[in-house]
């Protein structure tokens, strides 16, 4: 299949702009994808995707259009379709097709998803986006980072639908006689002769829970029966499936996925200091102004150790949140003693100072005896060995976030930025199809299907910001 190419050029009589325009209006993202949508998904953006040779594919920024349209409203992929068949915007956005501009397969969707995906930059409708963003002056060098569970397309199934079809395939491949056995080991009285769920008042919350302790003990009845013996490979194999069940079902976990994303800061490029030219009559060039510094805004989530001292090594300004330090009972927290990291040592509320026994992951430095008859021992310990005081390989990162955050100056910008972020969060979820709970299945697929959500919702914010195409590039209105 080759690449299809889009029509430039509307019927005057036919197309959708002349009915569109007045009653859409210039702002909304419709004006937009209209205006730009061959500048932001020109047909060559996707030619890598197609062969050299073969019948014509839809046009792919038609298909961009439709999809970038389709994650910013939530729809399915046959809705969508629908809604480039029967609906004028849609057609105006993709540069002001004619109103017969015949519509296509829903599946044509699905193609472009798998071949972006194989392709070698899978998120390039997103990059399109934040490189227009970019241009346009609207990124700066602040990143604020946060993380919201995002389950994928899986089903999510009960304990009891869990673990009645485990049992049954135990019993199933036993033999005859391990199977009797394993059936005394059953004491809820379920025969497990079908997957069908057992006849309860499933509103009745006392009833479900009686349901599934008791499957959960027959469950564990025929694990315990098994444990020690020697077992045949499908047996083993059953039985390995049904304590994989039990054990993970009863913890709570949840067939999807939750990604907390957290990515390296990107540098900033050093700026290019210009060759000099020879001779005794040249001058010096000015030098470019300096990069700004990245500044990186996260709350205690991202407040670890590891992580502060990636940032630093990036060269970044971090205005992440750390943990304040705490200790059982109300007692004196690891900021009451002064950590002296060059000279190795701790010292304590009362002036007694300690050795750092460093080790692979930290140190610890202990008081030991120092600590009775010390006036300050009830609200600093209550171990007959004294306090002992852990140092971590990264005290000094997490010293120096706990140092800024007395700084009013810091926490007064750090509450005006970090919030902003879930904001940006709750444009993302608030979808029916691809917020909360993605429509398609596996980590890559639904990396990219966010992808494509994110570059929607970038672009709609663009266009409330202006967007347009100047002599310059991309500018902002304004």
């Amino acid at each position: 299949m080759t690449v299809g190419v889009t029509p430039r050029q509307a019927s005057l009589l036919q197309g959708t702009a002349a009915v569109c325009e007045g009653r859409v209006g210039e702002g909304p993202v419709w004006a937009v994808l209209h205006r730009e949508c061959h500048r932001l998904f020109p047909d060559a953006l996707f030619a890598d995707l197609y062969a050299q040779t073969g019948r014509r594919s839809v046009p792919p920024r038609i298909v961009a259009v439709v999809m970038v349209l389709q994650r910013l409203l939530g729809l399915s992929d046959r809705e969508a379709v629908e809604a480039f068949t029967f609906d004028a915007r849609w057609k105006y956005a993709c540069g002001g097709l004619d109103f017969d501009y015949p519509g296509f397969a829903h599946t044509v969707l699905v193609d472009m998803r798998e071949r972006l995906r194989g392709s070698q930059r899978p998120e390039r409708v997103f990059e399109v986006t934040v490189q227009a963003a970019r241009q346009a002056g609207l990124v700066g060098a602040r990143r604020v980072l946060d993380s919201t569970p995002l389950y994928d397309a899986a089903a999510t199934m009960d304990t009891v639908t869990l673990v009645r079809p485990a049992i049954p395939g135990l019993l199933r491949v036993a033999g005859e006689q391990l199977a009797g056995a394993l059936r005394q080991a059953v004491t809820s009285g379920d025969d497990y002769a079908t997957l069908a769920k057992p006849p309860i008042d499933w509103d009745d919350a006392a009833a479900r829970e009686a349901l599934v302790d008791s499957r959960a003990k027959d469950a564990r009845g025929c694990l315990g029966l098994l444990d020690g013996r020697a077992l045949a490979p499908v047996v083993a194999e059953a039985a390995a499936l049904l304590a994989t069940v039990v054990g993970q079902d009863l913890l709570g976990e949840l067939t999807g996925t939750a990604e907390p994303g957290v990515g390296p800061c990107p540098q900033q490029p050093a700026a290019c200091q210009p060759e000099q030219p020879a001779g005794p009559a040249a001058e010096p060039s000015p030098q470019p102004p300096a990069p700004p510094t990245p500044e990186v805004y996260g709350d205690t989530a991202y407040g670890t150790g590891p992580l502060l001292a990636r940032l630093e090594a990036a060269g970044t300004d971090p205005h992440v949140k750390v943990q304040p330090p705490t200790a059982p009972g109300g007692r004196f927290a690891k900021d009451r003693f002064a950590i002296d990291l060059a000279a190795g040592t701790v010292t304590c509320p009362n002036q007694v100072t300690a050795p750092i026994t460093w080790g692979a992951s930290g140190g610890t430095a202990r008081f030991g005896t120092a600590c009775q008859g010390c006036p300050l021992a009830a609200g600093c310990t209550s171990s007959a060995k004294g306090r002992a005081v852990w140092v971590g390989n990264y005290e000094a990162q997490l010293a120096a976030a706990r140092a800024r955050h007395a700084d009013p100056a810091w926490a007064a910008d750090y509450r005006a930025t970090r919030p902003k972020v879930e904001r940006k969060l709750a444009h993302l979820m608030r979808r029916r199809h691809g917020g909360r709970r993605a429509r398609v299945r596996g980590r890559d697929r639904v990396a990219a299907d966010f992808a494509l959500l994110a570059g929607a919702v970038n672009l709609a914010r663009l266009a409330v910001l202006g967007l347009h195409w100047s002599a310059g590039g991309w500018a902002a209105a304004g």
